[in-house]
């Protein structure tokens, strides 16, 4: 196992085979004993046996049949073992060496194809240690080049390229280039094409330049294989060559290549690739980047579309400027099925947005949004591409906000999603429009009252009941507000009071009434259950989580109704007004509080939630202008304080990005760009 091979076959060696019963029955003239004589031969050898004097018998029983099995069998033990070492202390050593070259020459001569493309495969495997063997075998292998049958010329050109690239093989075959681009010119089978013009352009790349400047006409006639292998010499010819006439040439090929209409995919992607690392005009970046996009939209694999979309990005990073024309082409990749597809493409087109394209971003962004609702859990991702449309929607509001008036109801329409992450994003993004554009307060507030009852999860509850209480501003806002709080809530109180001796039934009742509640099972991606609409509960959302023991809910519901109270005070002239909702509010609170310590529940009020409460009450019944400022104005100063942070912490962000170098110290320097560059300040100066 010290050298390499071309096969390895297990082999128990609890039952090792005899060498002088291998050489028994390979001297039978049964067929299959031969057979199986010879594979037990060959895989005792993979298996570091040594047969000593076995190939005097082969020589002499295997070497003259006929078999096509014991043909294909002595190939590979003769591959396995170092023809003219074995047997080197015996006279006849050479002699066998003598018979095997006779016995391939045969074979590169044989009418049956096969045989001959097996032996030129052999040959294919042979190396600097057996040129006597090569020696012998060279005219004849030259010879199968002008076979009739392709499958023959195509391994013969291997052959010649193998022997070609060995230390001495440029004496045994002097005139391969000449006779290979001979080949090349009358061969018509594209497999045979492809061989040859890859053995010029690793042999011989003047010869293959020279071939390839003499059919430029044609290239786009060439099958797909040839075609590849003429892109990785122009790339090679660039890089090595500045000369700018051979560069233009080269550039029209590739470009020819990208126009033509019968073009592979896998060419397609090659030229573009070439065009962006080695040209920098705008229509040749134009052309790579619209055929990056093409491909990303004809393309089924998913692993082919990430691996565009990798080019994409790259290409985003040195011409940002021409992949904005083609942001909305680039957007149509999100209809994918793939999460890691559409993060990513989100991921480039957030980075393309401008006033140009913005209308048309959000616009399709939203179709793709309602498209989420209406397909429901038909797809796997639904609820995981829905939030990062929400999000990607979010931050061109925030972007560009004279497109914030019209996403805010789109982002309404997915308060009551099933899915929690994404509603809880659709009204962080709410809250921010709301701080950000101050005129779209009055209609994002009037929506959100309208669709609290749909909320279906504790936490997106609790985000819209502190934006409730942060901007009803107004005298109907913050009465619209206590009164819709007050329907979700249903009435007083959360339990009925039993009289003395009738606490047992009174509970069963209540329990049983618990017991209609229906909870939905825990989502994927969702931290909270959703509840179910059962008749009055569509209407009492907040009444239904509070009767599951949600109190941070609670506490939530008391510090937004003592929010709107005091800033009714503000905007209310009527004092029974204002002092009928204070003890409605009040009310309110303390029916959360007999509900905490009832013994139906499944756990009792947290003391957090019990502290917060009791808070709120005596903030009700005694309030002060101290007091008044903290809930009123610094709740808000604190958000504000937030968002500056974040938005300065997104432009840090941004900036070590685009601080981040594309060339270490220890890089290798490319000297023929500095001696371009030496060139160019010497013509200048």
């Amino acid at each position: 196992m010290e050298r390499p091979h071309t096969l390895l076959i297990h082999y128990d060696k609890g039952t090792p085979a005899i060498a002088k019963q291998i050489a028994k029955d390979l001297q039978r003239r049964d067929g299959p004993a031969k057979v199986d004589a010879m594979k037990k031969a060959i895989m005792l050898l993979l298996n570091g046996e040594t047969l000593p004097h076995l190939l005097n018998t082969i020589v002499r029983f295997v070497l003259p049949s006929e078999d096509p099995m014991l043909q294909k069998l002595l190939l590979l033990y003769l591959e396995i073992i170092d023809i003219g070492k074995v047997d080197a202390d015996a006279d006849d050593g050479t002699m066998n060496e003598m018979y095997i070259c006779q016995h391939l020459k045969n074979n590169l001569n044989n009418s049956n194809i096969y045989t001959r493309v097996a032996t030129l495969r052999f040959i294919c495997h042979l190396n600097d240690k057996h040129l006597g063997i090569i020696r012998e075998l060279r005219s004849s292998v030259v010879g199968n080049l002008q076979h009739k049958h392709p499958y023959v010329r195509r391994n013969a050109i291997l052959a010649v390229t193998t022997i070609y690239k060995l230390p001495q093989g440029q004496l045994l075959l002097v005139d391969a280039p000449e006779t290979i681009e001979e080949v090349l010119s009358k061969e018509e089978d594209p497999t045979a094409k492809r061989s040859a013009f890859l053995m010029l352009s690793t042999c011989d790349q003047d010869r293959a330049i020279n071939y390839l400047l003499s059919h430029v006409d044609s290239v786009s006639g060439w099958g797909e294989l040839l075609q590849m292998v003429v892109l990785e010499l122009i790339r090679k010819v660039l890089v090595s060559r500045m000369d700018k006439g051979e560069k233009e040439t080269y550039i029209n090929i590739v470009k020819s290549l990208l126009n033509a209409p019968s073009t592979a995919t896998a060419v397609a992607y090659e030229c573009a690739g070439i065009l962006v690392s080695l040209s920098s005009k705008p229509t040749d970046i134009i052309a790579a980047a619209n055929t990056y996009c093409q491909l990303l939209r004809s393309q089924g694999d998913n692993n082919v579309k990430l691996i565009v979309l990798d080019r994409l990005i790259e290409l985003k990073s040195s011409h940002r400027d021409i992949m904005v024309d083609l942001t909305m082409d680039l957007l149509r990749a999100v209809n994918c099925r793939n999460t890691d597809i559409q993060k990513k493409t989100l991921h480039i087109v957030l980075e393309l947005i401008t006033e140009r394209n913005i209308n048309g971003v959000v616009l399709m962004l939203k179709n793709e949004a309602f498209k989420t609702q209406g397909h429901g859990g038909e797809f796997k991702n639904n609820g995981k591409y829905r939030q990062m449309l929400i999000q990607a929607i979010r931050i061109c509001a925030l972007k560009f906000p004279q497109v914030a008036s019209t996403v805010d109801d789109l982002l309404m329409d997915f308060s009551g999603d099933n899915n929690v992450a994404s509603a809880i994003d659709m009204l962080h993004s709410v809250r921010e429009i709301i701080e950000m554009n101050h005129e779209l307060r009055v209609s994002i507030i009037t929506r959100l009252l309208d669709n609290l009852y749909r909320i279906r999860a504790s936490r997106v509850c609790s985000c819209a009941l502190w934006t409730i209480g942060e901007y009803c501003r107004s005298l109907d806002e913050v009465e619209n507000g206590i009164a819709t709080i007050k329907h979700c809530l249903g009435e007083l109180p959360f339990l009925p009071v039993s009289e003395e001796g009738e606490d047992t039934d009174s509970s069963e009742k209540v329990q049983q009434k618990m017991n209609s509640i229906t909870v939905s099972s825990v989502l994927a991606d969702a931290s909270e259950p959703a509840f179910s609409d059962q008749g009055s509960l569509t209407w009492r959302n907040l009444r239904s989580f509070l009767l599951t023991g949600d109190f941070f809910l609670g506490a939530v519901v008391a510090s937004t109704l003592t929010k709107l109270v005091l800033r009714l005070e503000g905007v209310q002239s009527s004092k029974v007004e204002v002092n009928k909702a204070s003890t409605q509010a009040v009310l309110i609170m303390v029916s959360m509080l007999q509900l905490g310590q009832s013994p139906v529940l499944p756990h009792p009020i947290d003391n957090d939630s019990y502290e917060r409460i009791v808070v709120c009450i005596r903030l009700l019944c005694s309030t002060g202008d101290n007091v008044r400022k903290i809930w009123l104005q610094s709740c808000r100063q604190i958000f504000v304080k937030m968002l500056s942070e974040k938005q300065l912490r997104e432009s840090e962000e941004l900036k070590a990005k685009a601080q981040i170098s594309h060339a270490q110290p220890d890089d290798l320097i490319h000297f023929d760009s500095l001696k371009t560059m030496k060139v160019m300040a010497i013509h200048c100066g």
